[in-house]
């Protein structure tokens, strides 16, 4: 069955109300959210409802603090494919606005799950807040939940075996640090950059590298430099190569953008969305003395990247 998708909260039929619901931001999707989703799946399937997770769209920080810098693990799409993979048949997207955020906790609980949702049972992770200031918390959702009439769990948290935590912010601080492995075993795979292909000055075609250029949106920035990647094409193919992340500070200053050099492929990209694992970090940005310098590294850098990823290509 294929995910459904249910905009908003408010004079829902009732065919889309009644389910299990795994309630949280869910960016990254990583191990700890899926200990989350795993709890609400066991209650869906003793109770025979809908397997449903909850998210808010935009995510709130956008909303409360617009001038956040970027710090997204992943794109909307990605996010429902991910969940979809896991076994959630329903997902709601909750409108996230002024008028939601100054819902108080007991407000949100009633109107929104109870209410507009239905909710037969919420489950959630032990460090959830939501309502007006962050003011409802695990136990007030106990509390609304045994009122309202819905079933409540509340997930412990999920460490590694040296007690890291399986978090969002570990995620990200990983990322931005050009620490893969550490984000990928948070995440529980690698971290990936997904978007449509743009034009750029093709100076890497000029230099006998040509690059596949994505810009970076709204994603955490990851640490500038080098990276052995894994690209992900429309048609399901997965292509090796080594990327940039970087300003191109040797040949003219641009934005930060994403810049992939699919090995042994030759095929036209513009237009078309793929997605790029980065797999391993290589080296920092540096600005060279002459492109000479530069088609030399990016040729060292390619072999590197190859000798990493023949095992799995």
């Amino acid at each position: 069955m294929a995910l459904q998708i249910v905009h908003g909260w408010q004079g829902l039929p009732e065919a889309s109300k009644g389910a299990s619901i795994a309630m949280g931001n869910f960016d990254g999707v990583h191990l700890g959210h899926r200990r989350v989703l795993a709890e609400a799946a066991r209650v869906a399937g003793a109770a025979r409802a809908p397997f449903a997770a909850l998210r808010f769209r935009p995510h709130p920080v956008t909303v409360l603090r617009p001038d956040a810098e970027p710090f997204f693990l992943m794109t909307p799409g990605q996010q429902a494919r991910a969940l979809e993979a896991l076994g959630v048949q329903r997902l709601y997207d909750l409108p996230f606005d002024l008028d939601l955020a100054g819902l108080s906790d007991e407000a949100f609980a009633r109107e929104v799950l109870a209410e507009g949702l239905g909710a037969r049972h919420v489950t959630a992770g032990f460090n959830i807040h939501f309502g007006r200031k962050r003011s409802g918390d695990a136990e007030a959702l106990r509390r609304h939940g045994a009122a309202l009439g819905f079933g409540v769990s509340i997930v412990a948290a999920a460490t590694d075996a040296e007690g890291g935590e399986y978090s969002s912010s570990a995620a990200r601080q990983a990322v931005r640090e050009g620490d893969m492995q550490a984000a990928a075993r948070i995440l529980g795979r690698p971290f990936a950059i997904e978007g449509v292909v743009v034009e750029g000055a093709k100076m890497g075609r000029q230099l006998g590298f040509p690059t596949a250029n994505v810009a970076l949106g709204a994603y955490v920035r990851p640490a500038l430099g080098v990276y052995a990647t894994r690209t992900r094409l429309p048609d399901g193919r997965a292509v090796p190569g080594v990327a940039s992340v970087g300003t191109n500070p040797t040949v003219g200053l641009v934005e930060a953008r994403l810049e992939t050099w699919l090995f042994d492929f030759d095929e036209d990209l513009y237009g078309q969305t793929i997605e790029t694992d980065l797999l391993a970090f290589l080296r920092p940005e540096v600005k060279f003395d002459s492109l000479d310098a530069l088609k030399a590294q990016i040729a060292a850098d390619a072999d590197q990247a190859r000798a990493l990823l023949a095992p799995a290509f």
